[in-house]
């Protein structure tokens, strides 16, 4: 038995998992490695929106990139995108590219989705490898009318069944149905992965519009238990953080395979709720989210119009404290899959784990639960 689902044949990989497109930290590397390993590799473009905010990621994303700082952001992308496909050329390996597209990030979103079409139209092996774009952090339905123009394979992220038909009337081909356990950006209302997940698939499943599960899924039983739920795949953010080729820093790496039992906690990240590694920095972030951005933990949302912003030059302090090494000052965002992950794998050799586990769970159900 080889696990294979609508997934697979929509996209053209070869195992239902999608490698999260997380930032701020670039994963350019971890990209090529994940599609070469068969599995979707997104690229974060996040980088390329703190060029004045926080240079040193932005120089970070730049130059895993082999692309010039100095350049415009459109150029570094095509740089990024040029390289992704030449690394991944041997395998055939499959990818695609994630913007957040909420109201503080829209132009970077119109510039990496111009930039997206424009590309892929211009090179026929781009079309052909270069195949999906993921949108999250905010509303799909703007984006239709350039979106759907083309034949990319369009994902979109969401945290709710009201948002999943919003998804459904835009013409996404995939919902991503992300769970609170999820790392860095979560919803403001906490729904969780066992409750939305077959919530989703309930509401906008069919022959048109595929589910993947994402939020706490992290090795082959839970990739097993989503699509026992009616998923059609997982994405794994925080798993595929923690793996030898991750671009994220070493310190980051750590402190994921550290943390324990219990170990994160939900504090104002730039896009609204975010989730972190407990530390005692973080612990001192949500203290404060609580006084200055209460609707985090009340589900009432608040954005940079209404937030006091040391809130946000708390997090961008954290963030460089990472780049910086400094452990004392440093934030690291993480799922709560965090607590069962202890070693950082080639990633390669992590989707033939995960798979490998998930066959052999699915194929031993029925001997023990069906008479």
């Amino acid at each position: 038995m080889m696990i294979k689902s609508r997934l697979c044949d929509l996209v053209g990989i070869r195992y239902p998992i999608v490698q999260a497109g997380m930032g701020p930290f670039p994963n350019n590397n971890l990209c090529v490695a994940a599609a070469d390993a068969g599995v979707l590799g997104l690229i974060s473009t996040s980088g390329l929106a703190v060029r004045e905010s926080q240079p040193e990621i932005y120089r970070y994303f730049c130059q895993t990139g082999d692309a010039d700082p100095a350049a415009d952001r459109q150029t570094i992308l095509r740089t990024v995108l040029r390289r992704t496909l030449e690394k991944t050329r041997a395998s055939g390996g499959i990818f695609g590219v994630n913007v957040m597209v909420s109201a503080e990030m829209r132009e970077l979103a119109a510039l990496v989705i111009e930039t997206t079409i424009r590309v892929r139209e211009e090179d026929p092996e781009m079309k052909e490898r270069f195949k999906v774009l993921v949108t999250s952090a905010g509303d799909p339905l703007p984006w239709a009318a350039a979106v759907k123009k083309t034949d990319l394979v369009w994902m979109h992220v969401m945290p709710s069944v009201k948002a999943a038909l919003r998804c459904k009337k835009a013409g996404v081909d995939v919902v991503v149905a992300s769970g609170h356990e999820g790392g860095f950006h979560t919803s403001w209302e906490p729904v969780h992965s066992m409750v939305l997940l077959p919530a989703v698939v309930e509401a906008v499943s069919d022959d048109k519009t595929l589910v993947v599960g994402a939020g706490g899924f992290c090795d082959g039983r839970t990739l097993a238990a989503a699509l026992a739920l009616g998923a059609d795949g997982i994405q794994m953010g925080t798993r595929f953080l923690a793996t030898a080729e991750s671009d994220f820093h070493q310190l980051w790496k750590e402190a994921v395979v550290a943390c324990g039992d219990r170990g994160t906690l939900i504090a104002r990240g730039f896009v609204g709720p975010a989730r972190w590694v407990k530390t005692p920095r973080s612990v001192e972030h949500a203290r404060t989210t609580i006084v200055k951005s209460p609707g985090v933990f009340l589900g009432v949302p608040d954005d940079y119009t209404t937030i006091d912003r040391s809130l946000i030059d708390f997090e961008v302090e954290s963030i460089k404290a990472v780049y910086d090494g400094d452990r004392e000052k440093a934030m690291f965002a993480a799922g709560e899959a965090a607590q069962r992950i202890d070693d950082l794998p080639a990633v390669g050799d992590l989707v033939q784990h995960v798979v490998r586990e998930a066959e052999a769970v699915l194929r031993s159900i029925p001997a023990k639960y069906l008479d």
